[in-house]
This record gives C-alpha cells, sequence and structure tokens, in this order.
C-alpha cells in the first residue's frame, strides 16, 4: 500500500463562479491535497532530496487555485490534479472547499473530491495522440477508413498516415494469416488517456473486434500509442506503447504523418524500415 502525504487548508482569494458577483468579488477556496508517495527511502536517508517537496507542490496548489479565472470548481480541481502530477506524482487526491458559494441557503461548506493518476487526469491544454489501427479480416481497408472517421468525430481534427500492408504477425506453431492493413492517427485532444481507450476500444467492438485468440486474425485493433507525456506501467494501458518502437507497421505511417515525432528519446523516421511494407498507398479514404 503506498503511502501518504496530505497538504491541508492551502486558501487563496480567487474568482471562479458562473456569477458576474463571483467573477467581479472573487471569494475564498480552500484546498486539501493528497498523493501518493513511498516515504520509505526518505526515512532511511533523511535527505530532502529523496521526497517530494511539499513547498513544491504548495506552489502548484496555489497557482492553478489562483489562476484562470474558470466557471466550474471541476474545472479548478483538473488543474490543480494535473499540476501536482506534473511535478512525478504517481496518483493525487484533491479536494476543493468553496464555503462561500452563494447558494441562496444556509450551508457549511460545497466540497468536492477527486482522485487522479496521470492516465485518468485531464490535460490542461491538448496534448498529441496516437492511434495505430489495423485489421486483416474482411474489406479491412474500409474498416479502416470508418474507424478514422469514428475517431475523428471524438478527437476532432486528425491526421492520418498512409495505408501500409504487412505481414501478420503470428505466434510460433500458428496458422499463417492474411496481410495487415494498418494506418497511425494523430490527434491532439484533452480527453484522459483512459478516455482514449475506451473510446478506441468502442470502436473496435462496433467494428466486431473479438479477443478469443491472442494474437489472432481480427477485423480492426485500434492501439493507444502515446498520449502526450504520459507514462505507464499500468497493464491496461503502458505509455508510450512498448512495442511502438519495433513495428514498421507502426513506425512507417507514424513518420509520414509526424516526421519530426519522437518515442523514448529516438525519431520515429529514423528508426521506420520501408521496407517491410509490402505495399503502400497515400490517398486510401
Amino acid at each position: 500500500m503506498a503511502d501518504e502525504i496530505w497538504l491541508r487548508g492551502i486558501s487563496a482569494h480567487a474568482f471562479h463562479g458562473v456569477f458576474p458577483a463571483e467573477e467581479r468579488e472573487g471569494q475564498r477556496f480552500v484546498v486539501d491535497v493528497g498523493f501518493a508517495t513511498d516515504v520509505r527511502p526518505p526515512a532511511r536517508s533523511d535527505r530532502i532530496g529523496d521526497t517530494i517537496s511539499y513547498a513544491d507542490v504548495a506552489a502548484a496548489v496555489h497557482r492553478e487555485l489562483t489562476g484562470g479565472p474558470w466557471r466550474l470548481v471541476e474545472t479548478v480541481a483538473e488543474r490543480i490534479a494535473a499540476a501536482v502530477l506534473d511535478l512525478g506524482i504517481g496518483a493525487v487526491d484533491v479536494v476543493l472547499h468553496k464555503p462561500e458559494a452563494p447558494l441562496g441557503v444556509p450551508f457549511t461548506d460545497v466540497e468536492l473530491r477527486i482522485r487522479r493518476t496521470p492516465l485518468t487526469v485531464v490535460p490542461a491544454e491538448p496534448v498529441d495522440c496516437v492511434l495505430a489501427l489495423g485489421g486483416n479480416l474482411g474489406d479491412a481497408p474500409a474498416t479502416l477508413a470508418s474507424a478514422v472517421a469514428e475517431l475523428a468525430a471524438h478527437l476532432g481534427e486528425v491526421r492520418v498516415g498512409p495505408l501500409v500492408r504487412t505481414e501478420a504477425m503470428t505466434l510460433p506453431g500458428s496458422v499463417p494469416q492474411p496481410d495487415y492493413w494498418n494506418t497511425v492517427v494523430v490527434a491532439r485532444t484533452r480527453l484522459a488517456a483512459t478516455e482514449v481507450l475506451a473510446l478506441a476500444q468502442a470502436v473496435e467492438a462496433r467494428h466486431g473486434r473479438t479477443r478469443e485468440v491472442r494474437w489472432g486474425e481480427r477485423t480492426l485493433d485500434v492501439d493507444v500509442i502515446r498520449h502526450g507525456r504520459t507514462r505507464s506501467a499500468d497493464p491496461a494501458l503502458l505509455l508510450p506503447h512498448p512495442g511502438a518502437t519495433e513495428r514498421q507497421f507502426v513506425l512507417v505511417p507514424w513518420a509520414a504523418v509526424d516526421p519530426d515525432a519522437e518515442v523514448d528519446g529516438r525519431r520515429v523516421a529514423e528508426l521506420a524500415d520501408h521496407s517491410a511494407i509490402r505495399e503502400r498507398r497515400e490517398d486510401w479514404r
């Protein structure tokens, strides 16, 4: 179980709210913030460099609390969580109090509680999100075109790579499979990483994707390759995708749509090996 450190009662006069008086006169907001950490290393060393700086956390909270202004406390709490996670913290609880909210009835406090990790937090600003799509059953190019359209409807403007055909990746001893058609989509989004994953899985399901056989034939596969600077060792969503630097059916279309992209400090364009591609279509949708 992770240890927790809490900072309570960080307060500021700020101007968040939906009513003109709130925007004009402001009011008092109070934040409690707790973050998961392992305190055993600093307990052994007694060195401040081995622990999280409470001052840095407090400064990040206060900066977001006095920023904006924002209309909703939900927005304020989410931005506070994002700022704290940017300090390298793995999970954060934010409790935002608005004790002077204009409710029109006697009350003690308005309190919003959220818990966020790098995978679940809403990015404070849009981030680059990279999705790899592939399929080898039915009319795969048509399926991929439909999937791209669905993703664009939720992610907004997207950049789409060329369509490439490659040999299927199979387990040793398994029966041969048809070649795969693949492409890559790059989008700017404020969806959390888990929201992007849920979207990808929903698009897969609508196109008949099943998971009965590992590395089996499939109508559609949509993998989240990268989500901003998010790093995750969670088996539910590993980020950046651990196989991205080894799969040419990802690297080649990714390099075409974003030549300056990097993964793990290496340029995608330098990793792309076009000799692995059996067929390539530029204008395919």
